[in-house]
């Protein structure tokens, strides 16, 4: 009979398993500093204002398999009071390295520099610095038996342990956050969570790449992970302070260089087959238990930290993973304070952008400062350091088109209306019920190799803008087909995911099939005043990309068996677009645009059925006659007005 996890984690604090021995140091600490109060000298910045207000020691920490992680901790030099620790395990290098050496940063903010905090940072197993093997979002493992069976959770149980029982002035308590790669760890942490764990702030975590990140539903997003493997993916056989590196293109233009050669073949040129994720990005084209056994969801049990969990709406890598990592935790663990922030950012612009506008969408206020000022330190505060409850709701999410904040009870809102975005003949886009028949209300021609770019702007990869950017240029092409309504006769807000059904046919045997939700703008709206708009750029008519994303057709019918199409036969086709809060104002417009093709964000479907298309070459990609069918419609929220 297997030992139930949590008698393995008690056995392991009675028995040691090796995680309160004393650490390797790495080097001695840095020499004492001058004594200081608790706030550095005005005229002290960054790196500078850390130095004078911690001292910083570097420490290899034993796991309980022996494995030793390298962490940097900074603890406060004024101790008026004991303090909790605030901890960091990251993939991506807890530098700078050397006792010496001093971050501008080491916590979620700088208002959380000399505020009572100490802070650790890990590089985690087998990253940089630290011992051991790296596994890319090293699955979970829920039947632990021995010591040697370790995952992401028990390297965050022994790390905790040792922290505190072994850093001079420390509270017993312990938070911990991170962003993306860093906010998976984070995740993973919290579950079956050390006692001392008292507040989890998991942001843009990883929960399942096969929707964020690298996947989405399964279609490959070709520049962000072909350029972060290129880099983050290159083997490190032995510890080193620097590690990968850039990918040279040699060329600004991805729409141009990602052309050149089909998936597979760019891989072997430019990877070599050095490239350990890449290789099985490329093996497993279906959700197969390789990609299963990297979901993060299903072991989301016994969470007993407060958690936060925070999002951007035009997170253009990990937008999933916030939503279902929320959703998950509070299905699993009822009990606990559990809330969901996501406001109008990119992938981590609430910790360093003022997050009042992204490319040509205005938000009206500094979210970003509001979000650190008045929702995260005051979180941390209340778990960590006693402080006054800030009232948070289950869900706080910014309204992108009416640039305001609701609060809600739950998320998605409990008080939805259900209604049907309706596509029909002749562009026509209705809030209604769907239309009945099979005859086609728009045909296209897709051509993989001229396809529909993702954006106008010349860059090498997936540039964050496209996530806001104005689609007049798609719209335009006759292989997009364009639905929208008459201008709206009062305001209308969508909430929560959207649920797209299309039907449709193709001449082809496959085809991936992507749906955007666009903002249309009066003519006449006016220009901001105060940020200026790039050239070219105006908001008379403006196209605003609320939301947008893809289905390939072969995984229609589930994604772990990918089925080619029948040429000619109208089929459905389900997914869903992810949560929105969006106010759609009274004279603006609802479009829906759908194509084929939005490239190289996604790589290009050949449009003839393979087991893999990755590997499929430029000469074997075809061009297709598809066609919308009545029917084809998108499910949404109406959140009722006040």
């Amino acid at each position: 009979m297997k030992r139930p996890w949590i008698l393995l984690q008690l056995s392991c604090v009675l028995l040691g398993c090796r995680t309160s021995e004393p650490a390797a140091p790495i080097a001695p600490p840095a020499a004492p500093a001058p004594t200081v109060s608790a706030s550095a000298p005005a005229e002290l910045l960054g790196a500078d204002r850390v130095r004078a207000l911690y001292d910083k020691r570097e420490v290899l920490v034993p796991m309980r398999d022996g494995v030793k992680l390298f962490t940097a901790i900074y603890t406060p030099r004024s101790q008026s009071r004991a303090f909790p620790i605030l901890l960091r395990r990251t993939p991506y290098s807890c530098r700078p390295y050397g006792p010496d050496a001093f971050p501008s940063m080491p916590g979620p903010s700088d208002l959380f520099t000399g505020a009572g905090y100490g802070f650790a940072i890990q590089d985690v197993r087998g990253a940089y610095m630290s011992e051991g093997e790296f596994v890319d979002v090293r699955p979970h493992d829920a039947d632990k038996r021995t010591v040697q069976e370790i995952d992401e959770s028990t390297d965050t149980w022994d790390t905790i342990e040792w922290l505190v029982k072994n850093v001079p002035g420390n509270s017993g308590s312990v938070g911990m956050w991170g962003i993306s790669y860093p906010g998976f760890y984070a995740a993973a942490g919290m579950i079956d969570a050390h006692p001392a764990l008292k507040a989890v702030s998991p942001q843009a975590p990883i929960a399942d790449w096969w929707w964020d990140d690298f996947h989405h539903n399964g279609a490959l997003f070709l520049p962000h992970s072909f350029l972060f493997l290129a880099g983050f993916g290159v083997p490190r056989p032995v510890p080193v302070r620097e590690h990968g590196g850039r990918f040279d293109a040699r060329t600004p233009d991805g729409y141009d260089f990602f052309s050149r050669a089909g998936v597979a073949e760019l891989g072997r040129e430019h990877l070599k087959g050095e490239v350990r994720f890449w290789n099985d990005l490329m093996a497993h084209p279906d959700y197969d238990e390789f990609w299963k056994a990297r979901d993060l969801l299903p072991h989301l049990n016994r969470v007993a930290p407060a958690v936060m969990t925070v999002g951007g709406l035009f997170d253009a890598e990990d937008l999933y993973g916030p939503l279902a990592i929320h959703r998950a935790v509070e299905q699993r663990n009822p009990a606990i304070q559990n809330t969901l922030v996501m406001g109008p950012w990119v992938h981590g612009g609430w910790s360093r952008t003022d997050g009042d506008a992204l490319g040509q969408a205005r938000f009206g206020a500094k979210t970003g400062v509001f979000y650190r000022e008045q929702v995260e330190k005051p979180f941390f505060d209340r778990f960590l350091l006693g402080g006054p409850d800030p009232k948070l709701p289950e869900a706080l999410v910014f309204d992108t088109g009416r640039n305001a904040w609701g609060r809600f009870d739950a998320w998605p809102p409990a008080t939805l209306r259900r209604q049907v975005l309706s596509l029909g003949a002749q562009g026509s886009l209705a809030l209604a019920e769907a239309a009945p028949g099979s005859e086609a209300v728009a045909r296209f021609t897709s051509d993989p190799s001229k396809p529909v770019p993702h954006t106008q702007a010349i860059v090498l990869g997936m540039n964050k803008e496209y996530m806001t950017e104005d689609q007049r240029f798609a719209a335009r092409r006759p292989d997009v087909a364009t639905f929208q309504t008459e201008p709206l006769t009062e305001d209308v807000t969508l909430a929560g995911p959207l649920q797209v059904h299309l039907r449709v046919s193709t001449d082809g045997t496959d085809a991936d099939w992507i749906v955007k939700l666009v903002d249309v703008f009066p003519d006449g709206a006016e220009d901001p005043q105060d940020l200026p708009l790039a050239p070219g750029q105006r908001m008379g008519g403006y196209h605003m990309l609320v939301r947008g994303d893809v289905m390939p057709g072969r995984f229609r019918r589930g994604h772990d068996k990918a089925l080619p199409s029948e040429p000619g036969v109208v089929d459905d086709v389900p997914f869903t677009l992810w949560d929105v809060l969006h106010t759609f104002q009274k004279g603006h417009r609802i479009q829906v645009q759908v194509q084929s093709t939005w490239f190289p964000l996604v790589a290009r479907n050949p449009q003839v059925f393979r087991e893999n298309p990755g590997e499929a070459t430029v000469g074997e990609m075809r061009v297709a006659q598809h066609a919308i069918h009545a029917g084809s419609r998108i499910e949404v929220g109406i959140l009722p007005s006040n």
